[in-house]
């Protein structure tokens, strides 16, 4: 006789219903995934990206950039927090304004914490994938690199001196400095 399948698999809306305990909590395929707190050198990481990432998205009306907490579903039910997206207007040109308006990100970045690495390589960046995430970075600020997957990738490509994004709608690609980026970071 087999064992009994032990998994719970989760729905959206028991995510959406878990206490405010400053934990992450996100849905990934049926797969509650739970964060502590990240450390400062992750919000760093983040907000050193958002200072790159946000104006250059303002200044071309690309979108929104947003950063976790949020509320993504990718129209399929998930829920993700992602350290840093971006998703375009909507089709009257507008910002969106509330989380299901969101879509599909045309880019998303989460920078590694060593509780997280796994769900980010893995799982998050497989959901990303079939969900059509124009491009999602991964963030290694201990390694200082950052590693590129786009929605056909088998393997990342990995970014050591500089990363550039070019969305469609943009006259000219974003170009960040990875190496003044990282020391930035480092406060070095």
């Amino acid at each position: 006789m087999g064992m009994p399948d032990a998994v719970r698999h989760w729905t959206r809306e028991e995510v959406l219903a878990l206490p405010d305990d400053g934990n992450r909590y996100e849905l990934i395929d049926g797969e509650l995934l739970v964060s502590p707190l990240p450390r400062a050198l992750h919000q760093r990481s983040v907000v050193a990206l958002y200072d790159r990432v946000g104006p250059y998205v303002r200044r071309h009306r690309l979108g929104v950039t947003g950063l976790a907490p949020a509320d993504l579903d990718l129209q399929s039910c998930q829920a993700v927090q992602p350290d840093l997206f971006v998703v375009s207007l909507r089709a009257d040109g507008r910002a969106p304004m509330e989380w299901p308006e969101f879509g599909v990100p045309i880019l998303v970045a989460e920078v590694l914490s060593p509780s997280t690495a796994r769900h980010d390589r893995i799982t998050k960046r497989r959901r990303y994938q079939r969900s059509g995430v124009g491009q999602y970075w991964i963030v290694d600020v201990d390694a200082r690199v950052f590693e590129r997957w786009c929605p056909e990738d088998d393997r990342p490509e990995i970014v050591a001196d500089r990363i550039a994004w070019s969305p469609p709608e943009a006259p000219e690609p974003l170009v960040i400095d990875l190496v003044e980026y990282f020391r930035e970071v480092w406060n070095e």
